[in-house]
């Protein structure tokens, strides 16, 4: 889990070792077992590979940078009004023009489905992508209805106080004897001065109506009119949500999602899709940052320009009130959730956005096996505390979702080697170097050879008779030059050494070429290594530029 220590000023911390760390899982204390530091950089380009263009070597002037971090953001255009969608794409331009260095690529999505660019470092394609974004609906508006009506308290109405569970004639007696909710009242109270024509009346100083059916049958038909318009929406945005988690988990290095919305409400229906999302995401290890687009506001009483009908005062603008609140706290959880930050209540929007899109200058790994794990799918609270230090904050993940079932030995082995593919840490638990050449028979092809040499006195051989076993998976990916993946190579090598093979090979390495067809461009060769009895993982990476 990736942990972010700052100082009083918020300026990130990096010099911190593994013994001034506590972790706790469910408050009981775990041993940190796997350290490391990662400091970002402006980028350093990489040794490119030997070109062999008949027979001759010709080295490449530019080599290229290892793309490090990738930041998707995703716009909430089904929930963002016109004029808080224009804030984001001001806020947004203005962020778009210094906040790529050269390691960092960014992607635009919407909360509707859409992706409109892929992950680059054009930011002429990017402020295209910002300035198409328009608020998207997935039907007719509730505030045309009539009463208008929020999904906020259409929820009340229609779930919490259950009011539609009662029949019409129920419910006017009910209200005849007084033995209803003031915001139903208040609700009923809105038709006449939304133009609507309905026999009954409604008292405007008192707000109690006329036992009338007919004010009560419209009342409940906009209920569930909006109900069924809002869960769509938010179906629309957790959604989103996780698909961006899956497509930025095949990136690799740091991987960043920062939601621009003003928020929505979730009901009870909603928290197992919520979940869903963030524990895709903290397994991926995409933290997701979130930013309430309407910065420093305010709830208007009376309600502002656009709001239509009457009575938006009392019963109603409290609820209104904390509408909006809630709204904020669904960002806040998302957030948390996976160790991202929430920026809010602040009109800083590009400021906000620099923040929470650029990756710490030093972040912490701690890695840990939870005692006693139970396979029951449990939520597991997580903390970290820093010993002896004082006035500071960290930024970590809350927790996780335990598995369900026992983890398979085969498949546990296939994610630990997707992940490191997807990755850009390097690691050397088994001692590898790796090399690049290519050969242009053409002027728009060439093939890629990529040489890993394994030096294999590390790992752990299980002996059986007269022979050492392991097995050795090796894994080639080719990303371009944003980190889009573009092809995998995987060789499997079954050794079964006699001990006299074993000792001579110890002083030896282990070859292994692995080719890609390959068109000019520049490209990124990332080489992962496990062996199975050990299992220890050594990953390496090496930038080529064919001309």
């Amino acid at each position: 889990m990736p942990v972010v220590v700052r100082d009083k000023d918020g300026r990130a911390i990096g010099n911190l070792r593994q013994e001034d760390f506590q972790l706790f899982d469910k408050g009981k204390p775990q041993t940190i077992t796997k350290f490391s530091i990662q400091k970002s950089s402006a980028g350093e380009s990489l040794v490119t590979a030997t070109a062999q263009v008949q027979s001759q070597t010709q080295p490449t002037a530019n080599p290229p940078v290892l793309p490090e971090r990738y930041v998707a953001y995703l716009f909430d255009d089904v929930h963002l009004t016109i004029s808080e969608l224009l804030q984001a794409r001001q806020a947004m331009n203005r962020h778009l023009d210094t906040a790529l260095d050269p390691t960092a690529r960014a992607a635009i999505f919407l909360t509707s489905g859409r992706m409109l660019t892929e992950f680059t470092d054009d930011r002429e394609k990017l402020h295209k992508a910002v300035n198409s974004i328009q608020p998207w609906t997935s039907g007719p508006d509730p505030q045309q209805d009539c009463p208008p009506m929020t999904y906020y308290i259409a929820d009340l109405l229609a779930n919490k106080y259950l009011y539609l569970d009662y029949s019409n004639e129920q419910l006017s007696a009910m209200i005849n004897a007084g033995q209803v909710d003031k915001l139903l009242l208040a609700e009923l109270g809105t038709i006449p001065g939304c133009g609507q024509e309905i026999a009954g009346s409604v008292n405007m100083q008192t707000h109690q109506p006329d036992p009338n059916i007919d004010l009560i049958i419209q009342t409940k038909a906009t209920a569930r009119r909006v109900l069924a318009y809002g869960d769509r929406e938010n179906s629309f945005a957790l959604g989103a949500i996780e698909d961006v988690v899956r497509r930025i988990s095949v990136m690799g290095g740091s991987r960043t999602i920062v939601l621009v919305s003003s928020g929505f409400i979730m009901t009870r229906d909603h928290y197992s899709h919520e979940y869903a999302a963030l524990d895709r995401a903290i397994r991926a290890n995409v933290t997701v940052n979130t930013i309430d687009i309407r910065g420093l506001f305010t709830t208007i009483p009376g309600g502002d320009a656009s709001t239509r009908g009457i009575g938006n005062t009392g019963e109603l603008a409290m609820a209104n009130m904390t509408a909006a609140k809630q709204q904020q706290d669904v960002l806040a959880e998302i957030a948390d959730g996976t160790g991202g930050t929430f920026f809010h209540n602040d009109n800083g929007l590009k400021e906000g956005l620099d923040e929470i899109a650029a990756r710490p200058e030093y972040v912490y790994v701690l890695g840990y096996s939870p005692q006693d794990l139970k396979t029951d799918g449990s939520y597991h609270t997580l903390k970290v505390t820093v010993k002896n230090a004082s006035n500071t904050a960290l930024q970590f993940r809350r927790g996780y979702w335990a598995p369900k079932h026992a983890t398979d030995p085969a498949e546990e082995a296939r994610e630990d080697i997707r992940e490191a593919v997807f990755s850009r840490e390097e690691s050397q638990d088994i001692p590898l170097d790796l090399q690049t050449e290519f050969f242009k028979p053409t002027e728009t092809a060439a093939e890629l050879t990529v040489v890993a040499h394994l030096d294999l006195k590390n790992l752990k051989f299980r002996k059986v008779d007269d022979r050492n076993n392991d097995t050795l998976t090796v894994v080639s990916g080719l990303f371009d030059s944003n980190g889009n993946f573009v092809n995998g190579i995987q060789k499997v090598v079954e050794l079964h050494l006699r001990d006299k093979t074993l000792a001579a090979m110890q002083n030896t390495r282990v070859t292994m070429n692995q080719t890609f067809n390959v068109g000019p461009g520049r490209y990124v060769v990332r080489v992962v290594v496990r062996d199975a009895e050990g299992k220890t993982m050594s990953a390496r990476n090496r930038g080529v530029e064919i001309p």
